[in-house]
């Protein structure tokens, strides 16, 4: 279904007229608590819009999430939510699209927690290409425990961790998911509001382990320690340094540096977990009944 993107006027108030993702929300929750500038709020907003132009019901969605400031968004919600331990959060949404294959998973995550402390669930929910959606929101540090240095840290930056700079290199979730085997991949940043919703709609409608990664500095820990202290000087930067795939590809070695790319990375379609094991589980009943006729 297509929304429009405008304002009408109607007994002297303005009325939306495209997706506000509100019925998704419990009443009385905003103003949400997340720092100025933060983009988890973007990113909750772009979720619940998807949520409703795909027309998700709220009985048969499930947003799993993990510890550190994403894990607060299921707080927010009326799907049906799920608030596990640090890192483990793409464990127990295993488990849940596993046993209940029905059910839409989607799984919110930080970069600490999703790739640092649960960087080995990262790898096999992708390698076993679990039919989930994984939103990992890249804010470059542990923002909620202090500022520490992350996986995604990048070399020679300021954390609290790393006063003179960050000795280790940092890693690309993206490649990350697609080396392991996932069958939809893309990355966008929270400057970019509208691709962001449909970066998320669109890994929604895939089969298979799907990762949208969303990159969004910490203003209030990582900004404030690598020159860019005002919320506007961080969206500025996502917007200098996002660079649609094509182009960056297009880019010699030295001119992508401090750049991303951004955009559909992976786009694959290998059946997913629970299409392979119905197929085991139908090859053993038969065996089975072969045996004892």
């Amino acid at each position: 279904m297509q929304f429009a993107s405008r304002w009408l006027p109607r007994n002297g108030r303005p009325e939306v007229t495209h997706a506000t993702g509100n019925s998704y929300l419990k009443d009385g929750v905003l103003p949400h608590m997340w720092c100025a500038g933060c983009g988890i709020g973007t990113m909750m907003g772009a979720l619940v819009r998807s949520f409703e132009e795909l027309g998700y019901r709220k009985s048969q969605t499930v947003v799993v999430t993990g510890i550190g400031c994403t894990g607060k968004l299921d707080d927010y919600l009326v799907t049906n939510a799920l608030h596990t331990t640090h890192g483990r959060a793409l464990a127990y949404a295993t488990g849940i699209k596993a046993f209940k294959p029905e059910l839409k998973v989607v799984v919110i995550m930080g970069d600490g927690d999703g790739v640092t402390i649960g960087g080995n669930h990262f790898i096999h929910a992708a390698r076993r290409n679990m039919d989930l959606t994984a939103i990992v929101l890249n804010n470059l540090n542990y923002g909620m425990t202090g500022g520490q240095a992350s996986a995604t840290s990048p070399g020679a930056s300021i954390t609290s961790t790393t006063g003179y700079g960050n000795p280790e290199r940092d890693f690309d979730i993206c490649a990350l998911a697609e080396a392991a085997g996932a069958n939809f991949v893309a990355r966008t940043t929270t400057y970019h509001g509208w691709e962001l919703k449909d970066s998320i709609k669109t890994a929604l409608t895939k089969t298979g382990f799907s990762l949208v990664e969303v990159m969004s500095p910490c203003p209030t820990q990582f900004g404030r320690r690598n020159e860019m202290k005002e919320t506007t000087a961080m969206l500025l930067s996502l917007r200098d340094r996002a660079t649609p795939l094509d182009h960056y590809r297009e880019l010699p070695e030295a001119q992508r540096v401090g750049r991303f790319s951004t955009g559909i990375l992976v786009d694959r379609g290998e059946p997913g977990f629970n299409e392979r094991y119905a197929a085991v589980r139908e090859r053993a009943v038969r065996e089975a009944e072969g045996a004892t006729s």
